[in-house]
């Protein structure tokens, strides 16, 4: 899979997770933040986000992490995170 394929999967997750008025494909690149100033998301919406990852892929986050953070900083590091936790190998 290429890493553009597995971010895409991703976006489309997070528009049918979240409720966020407007928001469209195009308002997630995949190295925007999720967060604040970002696309708009908050902490209700990572909590909804990570349900829908861990059902697809599988993966698990760690409760009360700090790193949690830095995974769903972007659709990117969302993407890393899932490659690495879900053995999906990406091409290059």
């Amino acid at each position: 899979m290429k890493i553009q394929e597995l971010e895409e999967e991703i976006r489309q997750i997070i528009l049918s997770s979240v409720e966020v008025d407007g928001l469209t494909a195009s308002d997630l690149p995949a190295d925007r933040p999720l967060f604040g100033d970002g696309a708009g998301l908050d902490s209700i919406d990572a909590l909804e986000i990570g349900a829908s990852i861990r059902k697809k892929y599988q993966v698990k986050f760690k409760a009360n992490s700090e790193e949690n953070r830095e995974h769903f900083r972007s659709i990117s590091t969302l993407a890393a995170f899932v490659a690495a936790n879900a053995d999906i190998t990406i091409e290059s």
